[in-house]
Parts: C-alpha cells; structure tokens; sequence
C-alpha cells in the first residue's frame, strides 16, 4: 500500500524552506499628525510625510509638522531617509531614556525633554508612585519638526491645537513649534510641583503629629521622587539658555536661529524662550526647596524617633527600679538561713510588705516628679 505523502505542521519547516519573515511595519503606523504650516495657516495636504515634505520643498516656503509616537528602528530610519537625518539623532530618538539636551547636527535641531506627570493617590500613606517620566524628542530643521513622543503622558495634540489659533506665532517658523512643546513641558513641571505642595504638607503634617502613624518610608519615596523629579527638570536649563540666548550663564555659544533657519524673527522667539527659562527656574526652585523640606523632615523624624526611644529606656528603667525593690527583699528573705531572727517574729510578713510599698511608692514619686514616669 503507497504510503501517504507527509503533511507539514503549521508553522514547521519544510526541505529547503525558510522560516517566515515578520512584514516590515511602515512608519505611517507610528505617525500621530502630518502637517503643512505655510504663514501659519495649515494646509490641506496628505498624511503621508514624504509628500507633504515634497511640496514644502518644491513650494520653496512653509514646514512640515510631523508627531511620532514611540516609533521602532526601521520605522525611524524611512523617516530619517525622507528628511536627511543623522544616524545619532535617529538612534536617540528611538530607544529614548536620554538626559535632557540640546544638540545642533549641522543646520537640525535636536533638543530632548523629559516629561513628568503626577499620579493621583488618595493618601501619600499608601502611594507607590508620585511622578512617572516620559520623554518628548524635537528635531527641527529649516522645512520641517518632527516630534517623538515616548509614554502615555506626553500628547500634544493641544499643543497643536493651541498654535493653529495663533497663526501669527505659528508663521515664526519651526522654531515656533520647539517654543510651544518647550513650553508645554516645562508648564507640566510647574502643575506637578503645585499637585506635590499638598504631599509634602500632609508628610510634615504627619512627622511632627502627636500620632506615630506616618511610616518613614513614605519620606524616603518622596526623596525619590524629587530626585527623577531633579533629573528631569535641572538639565533642561542649559538648553534653554541656549535656546533663549542668555550668555550670562553660558560655556558654550547659543543657538543662531539664523543659521539654521529655523524661525524669521530671531529676537522675537528668543524672548518666548526666555519665558519658558522663567518658568523652568520657578519649576526648580520649587522643586529644591522640597528637597530641602524632605531633608529637614528626615531630620525631624529621626529626631523625634530618638527623643522616644529615651523616654521609653527612662521608663522602662523607672519601672525596673522600682521592681528591683521586692526583688532584693525577696532574694534576702528567700535564701532560708537558720539563724535570721525575722523570720520568726510574728509581725515580720506584714512589716516587709508595708516597706516593700512604701519604697515602692516613694521611688514612683520621685520618678515622676522628675519625669520619668
């Protein structure tokens, strides 16, 4: 009988096959929003980011406003061959968690911002997390800006949104969009630390409380916390200043706008920049000065908990002193001699009872007039 031919398995592999290859994922898949900006004003153009870059080129005028959101590596390198990326920018870009910078590759502008949101909790007690951390990357060149979003936290849609409102901002060029999602973060960092001011309050509630029920650990995740919190915010300071043109604080030359193109009235966004460097310098006073309040609070408590453990070793050794009392008297009557005259009196039980209480009593006075007791 012919024997039946073999069927291969799902998935199995048969003589000289190859396994299956994953299909390549276009980079439309991370894209979020492609626009065309010219004066401003939005145009009505496709999707597609190759195209709309197209016609701002052969237009020779306006930019192209590209969002991504988390996109991997061969979705990044289609994007970085449409507008003439540098590898280094595409490899930060993708696997993001980079300290907040601001780097210029020839005539594109690469500033990285950390993004941070607060978690709500209904008591800082049970809370596990107070902040949690995105990133927002802008890489802005003379015809376009694209933005990379890592994390759930970090959309712009209103921040789009807000600059289509304000065309007359908008026709400063890509430099405009930069400002805005500058402005953007740094603004979450102002709400953050505002949400934090009740946490911090209700921790130094709870320290110098009567109540022993704030736990210690609750201070040292806040500790934490402000530190990411640091992480994110004072970096960012140097990029601004960079960016705002303030060379009082400065070791390295500022951005010249009009080298790169980027915006047709450099005096103009230098001072919005300068704004955000305002409120970039509020975010981290706030934030130093709950450092320092957490530090101080740490302090507190460990003080506090000294000054208890003195006081329960006082009475603790209060009561001791006082046991020892009939201790000592028992262990004198207890070691059975034949020769202790005492223990023959008729009156001795109750003679050493009524000393063993009024020493007793006299000690107890004598603690607790002192405060011991």
């Amino acid at each position: 009988m012919p024997s039946m031919p073999r069927m291969l398995q799902p998935g199995s592999r048969g003589p000289g096959r190859t396994a299956p290859t994953t299909p390549p994922v276009p980079a439309a898949r991370a894209v979020v929003d492609c626009a065309v900006y010219i004066d401003g004003i939005r145009q009505n153009c496709p999707l597609d980011f190759r195209r709309a870059l197209a016609e701002v080129r052969s237009a020779g005028e306006g930019f192209v406003w590209l969002g991504l959101h988390e996109p991997d590596e061969r979705q990044m390198n289609d994007v970085a061959d449409a507008f003439g990326l540098h590898p280094l920018m595409v490899e930060d870009a993708v696997h993001a968690h980079q300290r907040p910078k601001l780097e210029l590759y020839d005539d594109t502008v690469f500033l990285v911002l950390r993004t941070i949101s607060y978690v709500e909790h209904e008591s800082v007690a049970v809370a596990n997390d107070i902040v949690e951390s995105g990133e927002i990357m802008v890489l802005a060149g003379r015809d376009f800006v694209i933005t990379v979003r890592h994390g759930e936290h970090t959309h712009l849609t209103g921040v789009r949104h807000r600059l289509q409102e304000r065309p007359d901002h908008l026709a400063l060029g890509p430099a405009a969009v930069v400002h805005a999602v500058a402005d953007r973060v740094v603004d979450s960092y102002l709400d953050v630390v505002s949400e934090m001011e009740s946490d911090v309050d209700e921790i130094e509630e709870g320290v110098f409380s009567s109540s022993n029920a704030l736990d210690i650990n609750v201070v040292y995740l806040f500790k934490r916390e402000i530190l990411e919190l640091r992480r994110a915010v004072y970096p960012l300071g140097m990029p601004l200043a960079r960016l705002s043109g303030n060379k009082n604080t400065l070791d390295v030359s500022p951005i010249r706008f009009e080298d790169t193109n980027l915006s047709s009235n450099e005096k103009e966004i230098r001072r919005h920049f300068r704004d955000v460097a305002d409120h970039l310098t509020t975010a981290t006073d706030l934030i130093a000065e709950y450092d320092e309040r957490l530090t101080a609070l740490l302090n507190a408590a460990a003080t506090k908990v000294g000054i208890q453990q003195n006081s329960d070793m006082r009475k603790i050794s209060s009561w001791a002193a006082i046991a020892a009392v009939p201790t000592a008297v028992a262990g004198i009557y207890g070691m059975n001699f034949d020769f202790m005259p005492e223990l023959h009196y008729e009156y001795s039980y109750p003679i050493v009872l009524i000393f063993i209480i009024s020493v007793c009593i006299l000690l107890w006075r004598v603690l607790r007039k002192n405060h011991w007791l």
